[in-house]
């Protein structure tokens, strides 16, 4: 890989330049204030925005927050962000008002050395996501007006072909951040000859969302555990009764193929938390993996299992973790993330977390971040990394 990194461009000298920062500030808000409810993705990307900041750089940050449909929405403004951005930076933030237009550019004009600006939601412009390479372009321009250089520091958007991530390398002198060099290099170690035994765990609501990458994984692993919502596919494969539980039955037949061609590698659930209901105080109880009653649902993998799991583990040299094992943000079935994950953090292994959920269940569960390896920002990145898949915003630091 042949990327310019941040300390390239810091040896050149950024004082008194404007610098445009691609950073992930896509954090959950709390529906009813309004309030982060997370702060690590914000707290990531620190060391890039403090390391141009010390050097005097007038920084721009750019990010988007959620999905709104290319317009203005004011439950996905990043105003929140500016603020908490500000409060860990231990300075304000001065915040744009929108993307690209007279806030955006009398903002950026304001900047003094060593400040910093944020912009508004880049998904507020339809430029940022459009299919539309003239369209998406002509975003870009505007966006790359506001800088002499670009930093990518949004590991979790590098998969995305969108104006911010592909179309502005391209039009600036570009570098990698220090977040998303250090992500490149903890999952190229996990694609190249990982230290041995190598053990993957899975879960996570969908197979059809993990399919590519067990596909990917599976002749590099030596043991592939499997939890949460998929697991029941698996299970309905192996001709068990799954009940009401999630289950998707246009993959029975892809999973069976899996585990007839896995070498006994595949690890699936011998108890679970059946509930009554997929509510927080629904009746459950612990039950046989292969006996789930019929007006029944799982929701969380049982002792039993996480016991097994836990065996598992113990000897591993790397593992990899992408999915939780239940409905963790419901204390009832938090037991078998909590228990997987402890599991996880008690070995000797490299250990890395594969973002998404499974990093937002570590910070809400009250584990120790320092307790593993390493936390990926990106969960749909690391796993499309994972499967080999080019990723737009990496080729775009490499041309």
């Amino acid at each position: 890989m042949s990327i310019r990194t941040l300390d390239d461009l810091l040896d050149e000298g950024v004082s008194g330049r404007r610098v445009l920062v691609r950073a992930d500030l896509n954090v959950p808000l709390d529906k009813q204030s309004g309030a982060i409810t997370d702060d690590g993705r914000i707290r990531a990307v620190l060391p890039t925005l403090t390391a141009l900041t010390g050097a005097g750089a007038k920084v721009v940050v750019c990010s988007h927050l959620g999905r709104p449909k290319g317009a203005p929405d004011p439950q996905f403004s990043l105003r929140p962000v500016a603020d908490r951005l500000g409060e860990l930076l231990g300075g304000s933030v001065r915040f744009a008002t929108d993307t690209v237009g007279d806030s955006a550019r009398s903002t950026v004009d304001a900047l003094a050395d060593g400040d910093v600006a944020l912009l508004e939601n880049l998904r507020f412009n339809a430029g940022e996501t459009s299919k539309d390479d003239a369209e998406r372009g002509a975003f870009a321009d505007q966006l790359a007006a506001f800088g002499e250089a670009y930093v990518d520091d949004a590991f979790g958007a590098v998969h995305r072909k969108h104006a911010s991530v592909y179309d502005v390398p391209a039009r600036l002198p570009h570098v990698a951040g220090r977040l998303v060099l250090r992500e490149v290099e903890v999952l190229s170690t996990l694609t190249g000859d990982p230290a041995r035994p190598y053990v993957v765990v899975l879960g996570g609501s969908k197979v059809s969302d993990k399919l590519a990458v067990i596909e990917a994984l599976l002749p590099k692993v030596d043991r592939l555990l499997i939890g949460g919502g998929m697991c029941f596919t698996f299970l309905k494969a192996q001709g068990h009764e799954v009940g009401t539980s999630l289950l998707e039955e246009e993959m029975v037949e892809t999973c069976g193929n899996l585990l007839a061609r896995s070498e006994g590698k595949i690890m699936l659930p011998v108890d679970v938390v059946a509930a009554d209901a997929f509510a927080p105080d629904a009746t459950h109880d612990t039950v046989r993996a292969d006996g789930i009653p019929s007006h029944r649902l799982g929701l969380d993998i049982g002792p039993e299992t996480v016991a097994g799991f836990a065996a598992a583990l113990k000897g591993a040299r790397t593992i990899f973790w992408n999915g939780p094992m239940g409905v963790f943000e419901m204390p009832a079935f938090a037991n078998g993330t909590r228990g997987v994950a402890e599991a996880i953090a008690k070995t000797d292994a490299f250990t890395v977390v594969g973002g998404g959920d499974s990093a937002a269940a570590v910070r809400a569960l009250g584990l120790d971040e320092s307790s593993f390896g390493h936390i990926s920002t990106g969960g749909g990145a690391s796993l499309e990394y994972l499967e080999g898949k080019t990723l737009p915003g990496i080729a775009a630091l490499e041309k």
